[in-house]
């Protein structure tokens, strides 16, 4: 359970990271500082073996799969192969991504309703901007309430058991 935890958030500020990255997205000061801090050990190394093509940052892409698998070879000790500790972490790193895509939509939501103004509510908005941009073209505004956040859910969610029925697990 601690593996996993730590894995979880360290696997998840990487993948922020890349994502930030990708979409060339600026974060406040003191997000910037926690992400880069907890990640520049890893990511700075990784980057003279993996470098930047194309706009993307792979090395934080690739830092967060190996953080992933190094966390899924634990069930090594219980006796399973490589192959399923291949498989485990690939379905685990896809898994993350898409909880992440609905993490940042919930807090979206929940600073709209909370406080609008909040200093990051730029920075989340900008994050989901790619994932709900072409959603507002298809679903219009209801009575001021945008639905496309709900919308993007839906489709993570559906995403989600695709990826689960790929694997076997549904």
């Amino acid at each position: 359970m601690i593996v996993d935890t730590i894995a979880t958030i360290l696997g998840g500020v990487l993948l922020l990271r890349f994502w930030m990255q990708a979409i060339r997205v600026r974060p406040p000061p003191q997000i910037g500082q926690f992400i880069f801090t907890l990640t520049d050990w890893m990511v700075l190394p990784m980057r003279r073996v993996i470098p930047g093509v194309g706009g993307y940052d792979w090395a934080s892409l690739v830092g967060a799969f190996l953080v992933v698998a190094l966390a899924t070879s634990v069930i090594l000790f219980f006796g399973a192969s490589f192959e399923l500790v291949a498989i485990m972490s690939l379905y685990t790193f896809l898994t993350w991504i898409l909880y992440g895509f609905m993490g940042t939509l919930l807090i979206e939501v929940v600073l709209s309703w909370v406080n609008p103004q909040a200093p990051m509510a730029p920075f989340v908005q900008a994050l989901n901007d790619p994932l709900l941009r072409p959603l507002r073209k298809v679903v219009p505004p209801i009575g001021g309430i945008d639905l496309s956040v709900m919308v993007a859910l839906i489709l993570i969610k559906i995403v989600h058991l695709l990826v689960q029925m790929l694997f076997g697990l549904r």
